[in-house]
């Protein structure tokens, strides 16, 4: 049995008490294992489909809150959340063999018990400590090429809408990563994503440099940082926690080119 302990309060009450409802179900789950009946997958499975929903809706809850404060964390935070929803989804008790209900159940409570203390501790109580997020963050779908983004440069904004869409697709194979090939996978689309964005920066800067901007040269150092973090693979962390270091790196990606568009490329004049 697990304890909501006052450690893991944030100090934004319905949270706290939505919080603390997790860890009781979680707790019927491991009083579920005491069961001496033969079969009892039917009650963990209606235990199960109570707490994807409870789950579900927790994070809209939570997500609306940092919403309402501006909380930068929350694209982090939906990432999350989509990724325990996706791997409760890979469980299913109605139709499971009686000889691995238990093993089966003991793994479900290990993962949640887990990912709950590490989001919880990790993530949640640093809600509302950072400075408000700028408008763009508060999309429900960060991947998404919107009218805000166009520079009025078409080959610029063709582009932008290019990388977009290569870092969502980096995006989706994160989400569904698979230890035996996913690594494989996503260092692909990250390598075809370092070379797009190599031959967008030269066609950007062989454009600005047409026109004779100004902003030249702070444009090639920014774009530089870029490809020198597309390129600078930390093997150890990745080796540690492949899924950790791949969704922050999706992360660094995506706010990185959002506000190097918002902030520079959208002042290059229109020849």
């Amino acid at each position: 049995m697990i304890q909501f302990t006052d450690d893991c309060k944030i100090g934004v009450e319905r949270i706290d008490n939505e919080h603390a409802h997790l860890f009781s179900l979680l707790n019927d789950a491991y009083e579920l294992l005491q069961n001496t009946e033969e079969d009892y997958s039917a009650k963990v499975q209606a235990l199960l489909l109570e707490l994807q929903a409870y789950a579900a809706t927790h994070f809209k809850h939570e997500e609306d809150y940092m919403i309402e404060i501006r909380d930068p964390e929350l694209i982090s935070q939906r990432i999350q959340h989509k990724h325990f929803k996706d791997k409760l989804a890979e469980y299913d008790f109605s139709s499971i063999d009686v000889s691995t209900q238990r093993e089966t159940l003991l793994e479900l409570i290990d993962f949640i018990t887990k990912w709950l203390y590490k989001h919880i501790l990790g993530s949640d109580i640093q809600i509302g400590q950072f400075e408000p997020m700028e408008e763009w963050m508060t999309q429900e779908n960060v991947f998404a090429f919107t009218d805000e983004y166009r520079t009025g440069i078409e080959m610029v904004d063709l582009e932008h809408e290019q990388l977009f869409h290569i870092i969502d697709k980096a995006n989706t194979l994160v989400e569904s990563y698979n230890p035996e090939f996913g690594y494989d996978n996503v260092m692909e689309l990250l390598n075809e994503l370092k070379e797009y964005t190599e031959m967008h920066f030269h066609d950007e800067e062989e454009y600005m440099e047409s026109i004779h901007y100004d902003g030249l040269a702070a444009q090639q150092n920014a774009h530089n940082a870029f490809i020198e973090k597309l390129g600078s693979i930390n093997q150890l962390q990745l080796d540690e926690d492949p899924e950790k270091y791949l969704h922050d790196l999706i992360d660094f990606l995506t706010k990185w080119l959002i506000q190097h568009i918002l902030r520079m490329d959208k002042q290059i004049p229109v020849k």
